[in-house]
């Protein structure tokens, strides 16, 4: 019997050692697989990202591309060519689909490109409605992150290839040599910009058939006329004394503002013309601030969203060309400031 207990007990103890070894083993994997996936897409964290060293072709892509991304993610990675005199350019592929957008911004799942020497966003894009067209760095850096939030994941997600470019090859593209289906679509946006009237712009766009253009454009259809913009009238009361009343209208205030509609919607994947619109901003100082506090500042009180109809013009998907139609894109207006202690939040 005793013989028979011992027998037991070597058994269990070289069974628990077993299951200690499995258990170590499955964990060591999972790390390594964790580790490896984090690796591979970027760094969850939007205040640290991966760093890519690039010296030739590459990519980086969405998780599980070309299948549905995961859900709460912050990806980022910053490309860093090796040499300090040459560019970075960025080429989508063709298989893209995110989160579509809300109002046509990019609110919830987006991939956004930055250029890190001066923080300026150069495209923010979601849906699936037209690829991003090519991105090219000011230097030898890009950074580029990825967001998801908790609800509808979409698929394929975004796959972006990457390689060297050197500077001569952007300044060799000019608009007086290519014809502007031929021309990227930053160069093309400065070129549309640099037209007075519409009808020199569709002239430049459609040379042998600009005239039908311009009468397709303003041809009634059955769709929804565009929203009306109707700017309020100011009130002024005349017996206010007159200084006051100025320093009322120099302080904190709406006034006019132009702003760049691609940069206020970030859609860098479509071109807007006028490309720059007036809006109503705070603006001003507040040294006659009524608040008990070291220092004021100048907030929006009351905010709206106006409708304004503009000309768009975006790619033809899978062939040259550019889609040209009426639009209405919405801006903020700030309709009423005031001034508060600065680190407080407006009405």
């Amino acid at each position: 019997m005793l013989l028979f207990g011992l027998l037991l007990l070597t058994s269990a103890l070289a069974g628990q050692r077993h299951g200690t070894q499995a258990e170590s083993n499955l964990s060591s994997k999972f790390q390594f697989s964790s580790s490896n996936n984090k690796e591979q897409n970027g760094v969850q964290d939007p205040q640290h990202e991966r760093i890519i060293t690039v010296s030739s072709n590459g990519s980086i892509h969405s998780p599980r591309f070309p299948h549905t991304y995961p859900r709460n993610m912050v990806l980022v990675w910053r490309l860093v060519a090796v040499e300090e005199n040459v560019w970075i350019q960025l080429t989508f592929d063709e298989r893209f689909g995110l989160e579509d957008p809300e109002d046509d911004i990019c609110k919830y799942d987006f991939v956004e490109v930055e250029e890190p020497s001066d923080g300026t966003i150069l495209g923010r894009w979601c849906g699936s409605g037209a690829v991003p067209g090519k991105q090219i760095s000011k230097g030898n850096q890009i950074r580029i992150r990825f967001v998801s939030d908790e609800y509808f994941p979409s698929e394929p997600g975004f796959c972006i290839h990457y390689n060297i470019v050197m500077p001569q090859f952007t300044e060799a593209v000019s608009p007086s040599v290519l014809p502007p289906s031929a021309l990227p679509l930053d160069l093309l946006n400065n070129a549309v910009t640099a037209f007075s009237t519409l009808e020199d712009l569709i002239r430049y766009l459609e040379p042998d058939r600009w005239q039908l253009d311009i009468e397709d454009l303003y041809r009634p259809t059955w769709q929804l006329l565009g929203k009306a913009f109707v700017f309020g009238r100011k009130s002024r009361v005349v017996d206010l004394n007159l200084l006051k009343e100025e320093v009322r209208l120099y302080s904190c205030t709406p006034r006019n503002f132009s702003v760049s509609i691609r940069e206020e919607l970030k859609r860098t994947d479509t071109i807007f013309w006028p490309g720059c619109l007036l809006v109503k901003r705070c603006g001003g100082n507040c040294a006659c601030c009524l608040h008990n506090c070291n220092e004021c500042q100048c907030v929006p009180s009351k905010v709206t969203k106006k409708y304004h109809e503009v000309l768009q013009l975006r790619p033809k998907i899978g062939v040259r060309g550019l889609h040209k139609s009426l639009t209405d894109v919405a801006l903020e207006h700030h309709e009423e400031c005031d001034c508060v202690c600065r680190g407080s939040t407006g009405g």
